[in-house]
């Protein structure tokens, strides 16, 4: 018996990992080239050059609601005051590397 149940355990998890989709985790360095390109004219080392205490430093991002992927997934998308909408120039995964490179960027302090 404790055969047979090894052997299902053993199935079930083959199974699992053959046909389930590894969760693809945002690339930095990939964000820093799609900052680069999209985003340094306004935020470049983290400033922002139209409302200047809205920054993307640690301390802004939290006082503003915006430490967190979902929030800036968000406001790259859809845009919000004067930031433009990226949704329709930039994929889904060039918006998550982004925001992975933001987040990381604000927790060195941009430095």
């Amino acid at each position: 018996m404790k055969k047979v149940i090894t052997v299902m355990l053993l199935g079930i998890a083959i199974f699992t990992f053959t046909f389930s989709s590894p969760a693809l985790a945002a690339d930095a360095v990939s964000g820093a080239k799609v900052f680069s390109a999209n985003c340094a004219s306004c935020h470049a080392g983290g400033k922002n050059l139209v409302q200047a205490q809205k920054n993307l430093k640690k301390d802004a991002l939290e006082k503003y609601g915006m430490y967190s992927a979902e929030a800036i997934i968000a406001q790259v998308t859809k845009g919000k005051n004067a930031m433009p909408a990226f949704g329709k120039r930039l994929k889904p995964n060039q918006i998550e590397d982004v925001t992975a490179y933001v987040l990381s960027q604000a927790d060195k302090d941009w430095k």
